[in-house]
């Protein structure tokens, strides 16, 4: 009863969250330079025309008059159209969004199968030669940035050794599955259609491993970093003196207990890539919403990217909620 209720505060707490976001996004993006409905006309367009473009989509009202039109329409679950593409956003949302859902998952999966299990390995092995290539191969995560990581693995994978796709969701050769979830690899293996889900799952790798690089760096360290006072705790010697087996008290009372600040860095770091994909997108060209809004960025198409602000803050502050409800099961003694 009293996680219902601290959940139902919670979800109370996020509308003025994202009320602030929406204000904040719509400020900065309706101050930079620059005049969507002249991009619209093009360079050699009269004045008239400019204005009339402008008139029609509204960009000569007043800014809180502007706001108040969206946030009225946002209410509705209506996020405008897109100034770019003529459709509305909620549609073009809905047919790149499961393109960055697939690849942050697995980028996510990749993050937490690899440093989960390095960050045990180095506590164990603490300042032993495990434990220093880890600490090393996470150095390099958190140092290296996205854009040099992933034309490094284009230029070494995709240019040199030709083993792996730079580019896109699948080989040109094939049709996407039929649309059950907009993921290609989920809706592949629903319909038994094996050669795309190969060619899915191997166009994944690449931006996958590059998007998720930072954050396996960053699971691991805080691993380590937790396991190790975990293991320095009076009740693990104690399990020890009672001989029970070290892989038991690793397993089943260390890692259990030392999963709390994991869980929070796991719950945060899918929130951020989900926004962080937008750099991942455009290097290898992955038709997701990153490199969506990257394009409505240079068109300055203001409803594309305000929508895409919401969705993004929106699976942010639901991963924090849902990190604090898995608090409780990893601890009892938590109470809210």
């Amino acid at each position: 009863m009293r996680i219902a209720k601290y959940i139902g505060i919670r979800l109370l707490y996020i509308i003025p969250v994202m009320l602030g976001v929406t204000i904040l996004v719509f400020l900065i993006s309706h101050t930079i330079p620059g005049d969507p409905a002249s991009l619209i006309a093009g360079p050699k367009a009269s004045k008239a025309t400019i204005e009339r473009i402008r008139h029609d989509l509204g960009l000569d009202k007043p800014i809180y008059v502007q706001y108040m039109i969206y946030l009225r329409g946002l209410l509705k679950g209506d996020f405008g159209k897109s100034i770019r593409t003529g459709i509305d956003v909620a549609t073009d949302l809905k047919k790149y969004f499961p393109a960055t859902l697939e690849l942050t998952f697995f980028s996510m999966l990749f993050a937490i199968g690899a440093g989960i299990p390095l960050g045990i390995i180095s506590a164990i092995k603490r300042n032993r030669w495990p434990d220093h290539i880890s600490r090393t191969f996470s150095i390099f995560g958190v140092s290296m940035p996205v854009f040099w990581l992933g034309l490094l693995l284009l230029l070494v994978f995709y240019s040199k050794l030709k083993i792996l796709p730079g580019s896109g969701r699948l080989d040109t050769i094939l049709s996407p599955p039929t649309h059950i979830t907009g993921m290609y690899t989920i809706d592949a293996l629903l319909t038994g259609n094996w050669p795309v889900f190969i060619s899915a799952l191997t166009h994944l790798i690449l931006p996958a491993f590059c998007l998720g690089y930072v954050y396996l760096a960053i699971i691991t360290r805080i691993t380590r970093s937790s396991m190790l006072e975990v293991l320095n705790k009076e009740y693990i010697e104690t399990a020890r003196a009672n001989g029970i087996p070290e892989k038991s008290i690793i397993l089943k009372h260390a890692l259990k207990n030392a999963l709390i600040p994991v869980v929070t860095i796991i719950g945060i770091s899918f929130g951020e890539l989900m926004g962080g994909a937008i750099l991942t997108e455009t290097i290898f060209s992955f038709p997701g919403v990153g490199k969506y809004v990257v394009e409505s960025i240079n068109y300055l198409d203001f409803p594309a990217i305000m929508g895409f602000t919401v969705v993004v803050t929106f699976i942010y502050v639901f991963m924090n909620l849902l990190v604090d409800v898995i608090y409780a099961f990893l601890d009892p003694q938590i109470r809210y």
